[in-house]
């Protein structure tokens, strides 16, 4: 007697239930058959106490068809009543086809149905308990529970191999042909669900191991069978092969930490597979009902749903290896979403689970889409895999193309397992703003991210970035109301609307955050507001301040008294007889001191614009910070301005810092030429300056200081004149002209024809066309002026030294007599001036002077030599060093050139200056 030791008892009851409702229409046979074929979980393995009888099917030995006079009624009175255990096998037959009593036991074994039930002599109609040599009691377990609702929990079952030999089946070599073709039918219906079966098992298989039962089993057929059988059952094992892959391939997929992406595609090759066991079934029908069913019309009917099976699980095993599911070496890049995850879950008090491991490689998301419709370019030739390939695709992309509609019609992302193309930086929140507004809430908040954007959006994906972020400023200031529930979206990739929603949504956002910005947050009012403040204009207030506060800002910076300085700052800003006095942002505007020097803050502005070719691109965290000991309220004095949110997007911290820059270069040339104009009141007011010495020698070194003098303002008065008046202003003039652009309806459509982005861009563009203008993002240009602006200072700062030293060189005013040209008036005056400068000087000093007059006259031509020559020197480099970016980078530094000229002419610097000069 053959047995069947892994063919569960339960399937062939409900085999036995497929034949007796052979009668009813297919489509009311299939969900008892369907249910056989995908109940699993309840199969049982046969005791080996318990005969195995293989079940009858109504099919002749011969393989012929019955004869036609069989009638229905007369089939469906046979039953198959299948038991287990301690159960008898019981047959009923029709009265006509019941064998004769009187027959041989081998005609009643001939007249027998079903083939797979024949025994080799008349004992083995009776059913007999043989006892197994080796006990074999196999039980089903239930696995742990998986993050994949849907998988199967049912232990596996053991191999074929693992039976004992008492319950082997025949050799097929001790069949007829008919008998093979009927066992091996019987057997390749279990092995279509992904069973072994008595004839075809596995081959060289571990179903332990989850690589294995991913790449699929490999069925062979025991020896014996019949070439021309083995050659059609080949390729209906490699379809029962992809079937058993893509099973397991959905429940390994499906798992949370896959994303909805994944979970969707796996419902629509799930739905694939059911049509698949929906389709066994009917072959399971034929067979026991169709006597003319053959092993070759098997074949036949299977042939689409072969080619079927091989596109999914083409399509399975690229997504497996883009997992390093397959491969054996593990991958050592870490994804960056995923340990934003770890840390933001963590934050929350979660744990570390299974599918945010740091290096795990998922296919998710935008990749999966991208892999499918890549899959469908290759194979749209095929009318049948570009079917079934769209089907797949549309399905993916349900869950994406909510997550882009939320994005895109309300600014939220609702995205767990991070396979948007939108990336969220949890971490950066609108609640820190108010303290320190920076434009990483706008440049860092939400990113793309480039790895994971399908193809259908790569020409739309800044599109699609921008609406998402404009409208989720618009929501949290609460301008435009975007709770409402937009209609008739698209849902998948293939509908033709779907660039449409992208342009409309991003054309709206757009609009809204534009009127947010311009009209409710006055934009425009507040850039007029920085322009009053960082450009000095005007800068009559800013004067009166620094008259008020000279006292206080002449002091060191640790000594400096803040509270004082704003207290003076806003009175002068609430003068009435000032233009900022009508600034409803004056609030805004504070005083605050900067210990790093100027030349430090503009090579640190190289730094971070990166203008300069050669030049490293630094953070600014990591450059040093080096205070200027020096330092008064002065040179240290810079304003900085508050900024309430959403226009913090556009005056961000990058911004303001730009305008400080320019605003300390500004303060520092109107300061150093209030120290030159002082110095040239006190050389037309002061008796020593005034007096025309009897020493011609005297007179001449005084006039090559006063030429100094006037080449120095010149210098700082002409640089002051072309940063405000040929930079700043022009600029200015047309960063307000695209801005009113993008206000207005010029091109008639009623929309602003520019976006947020570029706004912001064009702001950031024209403090760094000042910035260059200005001269403040070329080192070298930058070093130049630094001695240049150091030669002045300290010009100016010396003028009370130089009137001393010019006291003790002039003649007439070392000795006790009044000049002869001199009055009495202004003779007393001199007297008393220098009883308060000298009074504690010695009678020795005084006699001194006299004796060192030319020695002193000659350190005088020395002194203003060395002036002469530096500032000569560096100006002329400069000129030249202005040509050549006037050539190059920037031309409206020309007018600086020919103006700056003037104050240059008739030394011996005038010209060219060699490579050595001009590296200085």
């Amino acid at each position: 007697m053959s047995s069947r030791p892994l063919q569960h008892p339960d399937r062939r009851t409900n085999a036995s239930a497929s034949t007796e409702g052979s009668a009813q229409p297919r489509s009311q046979q299939q969900p008892s058959v369907a249910g056989r074929a995908t109940s699993r979980s309840e199969r049982r393995v046969p005791s080996p106490r318990e005969p195995y009888t293989n079940p009858a099917h109504k099919r002749s030995a011969s393989g012929n068809p019955r004869p036609a006079s069989r009638s229905t009624e007369e089939r469906r009175m046979e039953r198959v009543t299948v038991t287990t255990r301690d159960r008898l096998i019981s047959r009923t037959r029709s009265p006509d086809r019941r064998p004769n009593d009187t027959a041989s036991p081998a005609e009643r074994w001939r007249s027998r149905d079903p083939p797979r039930q024949r025994a080799t002599d008349a004992k083995s109609r009776e059913p007999k308990v043989e006892k197994p040599s080796e006990p074999w009691e196999p039980i089903a377990k239930l696995e742990p529970h998986t993050t994949a609702p849907l998988a199967v929990r049912v232990s596996l079952p053991p191999l074929a191999k693992t039976a004992p030999a008492t319950l082997q089946p025949r050799p097929l070599e001790n069949l007829s042909l008919e008998e093979q073709e009927a066992a091996i039918i019987d057997d390749i219906l279990f092995v279509f669900m992904g069973y072994e079966g008595q004839y075809i098992r596995y081959s060289a298989y571990k179903p332990e191991e989850e690589r294995d039962r991913l790449t699929g089993p490999d069925f062979h057929v025991t020896s014996g069978l019949d070439p021309s059988l083995l050659d059609l059952i080949q390729p209906m094992l490699k379809m029962a092969s992809h079937y058993s892959a893509l099973e397991v391939f959905v429940d390994v997929q499906s798992r949370e930490e896959f994303g909805t992406v994944n979970h969707a595609l796996c419902a629509s090759i799930r739905r694939h597979l059911q049509d698949y066991l929906v389709m066994v079934a009917q072959l399971e029908t034929q067979f026991l009902t169709n006597e003319s069913f053959t092993l070759h019309l098997l074949h036949v009917h299977t042939l689409p749903t072969t080619q079927m099976m091989l596109q999914l699980y083409t399509l399975a095993h690229e997504f497996l290896k883009r997992n390093a599911l397959l491969d054996d070496e593990s991958s050592d890049d870490s994804d960056p979403d995923d340990i934003d995850n770890i840390l933001e879950n963590l934050r929350r008090g979660g744990d570390l689970n299974p599918g945010h491991v740091p290096g795990k490689k998922i296919c998710r998301g935008g990749i999966v889409i991208g892999l499918v419709t890549k899959r469908l370019e290759t194979m749209s030739g095929d009318p049948s895999a570009k079917a079934l390939l769209t089907s797949l695709l549309r399905d993916a992309s349900r869950p994406y193309m909510a997550m882009l509609n939320e994005w895109l019609h309300h600014g939220g992302i609702t995205d767990p397992h991070a396979e948007f193309l939108i990336k969220e930086q949890k971490t950066i929140r609108r609640d820190r703003l108010e303290q320190d507004y920076t434009d990483d809430y706008w440049e860092r908040r939400y990113t793309i991210r480039d790895n994971d954007i399908p193809p259908q959006l790569q020409g739309v994906k800044d599109k699609v970035l921008l609406a998402g972020k404009y409208l989720n400023v618009v929501r949290e200031c609460g301008g435009v109301d975007v709770s409402k529930v937009a209609q008739d979206l698209p849902q998948s990739f293939d509908d033709p609307r779907f660039l449409d929603n992208v342009n409309n949504a991003y054309a709206y956002a757009n609009e809204s955050l534009m009127k947010l910005l311009l009209t409710t947050h006055s934009l425009p009012a507040r850039l007029r507001s920085l322009k009053h403040y960082f450009f000095l204009d005007p800068s009559d207030y800013f004067t009166h301040f620094l008259e008020l506060g000279t006292s206080e800002l002449h002091k060191p910076v640790k000594a400096q008294n803040i509270v004082k300085l704003q207290s003076l700052l806003d009175i002068v800003l609430r003068h009435p007889g000032t233009v900022v006095s009508m600034d409803p942002f004056k609030e805004d505007v504070y005083i605050e001191m900067n210990e790093i020097s100027l030349i430090k803050m503009l090579q640190r502005v190289v730094s971070i614009t990166g203008i300069e070719q050669g030049e490293a691109l630094q953070p600014l965290r990591d450059q040093p910070l080096e205070q200027d000991k020096n330092a008064i309220g002065f040179t240290s004095l810079q304003l900085n301005y508050t900024v309430p949110f959403p226009v913090s997007l556009v005056i961000s911290r990058k911004t303001v810092w730009r305008y400080q820059a320019i605003f300390r270069y500004l303060l520092s040339l109107r300061y150093l030429e209030s120290q030159l104009s002082s110095t040239w009141q006190k050389h037309n007011s002061d008796i020593v300056w005034v007096h025309k010495s009897s020493e011609r020698r005297v007179e001449t070194w005084k006039r090559r200081v006063w030429t100094l003098r006037a080449r120095m303002i010149v210098f700082v008065q002409q640089l002051l004149y072309f940063c405000t008046l040929e930079v700043l202003e022009p600029n200015w003039q047309a960063l307000m002209a695209r801005l009113k652009a993008k206000d207005g309806t010029i091109d008639g459509s009623g929309k602003p024809d520019r976006t947020v982005d570029e706004l912001m861009q064009d702001h950031v563009d024209f403090l760094d066309t000042c910035l260059k203008g200005c001269m403040l993002t070329n080192g070298k240009l930058i070093r130049i002026h630094s001695k240049l602006m150091q030669t002045c200072t300290a010009f100016a700062m010396y003028a009370n030294w130089l009137s001393r030293e010019l006291v003790k060189s002039d003649p007439d005013l070392v000795g006790p007599y009044k000049p002869p040209n001199m009055t009495d008036k202004s003779w007393k005056s001199f007297q008393a001036a220098q009883k308060d400068h000298h009074g504690s000087e010695s009678t020795s000093a005084n006699n001194s002077r006299v004796n060192d007059e030319q020695a002193r006259i000659d350190n005088l031509f020395e002194l203003i030599g060395k002036w002469e020559t530096n500032f000569s020197r560096h100006l002329q480099i400069l000129l030249d060093a202005l040509n050549h970016y006037a050539a190059t980078e920037t031309v409206v530094l020309l007018s600086l050139c020919a103006r700056l000229a003037t104050a240059n002419q008739g030394t011996a610097y005038t010209g060219l200056k060699n490579e050595e000069d001009l590296g200085a």
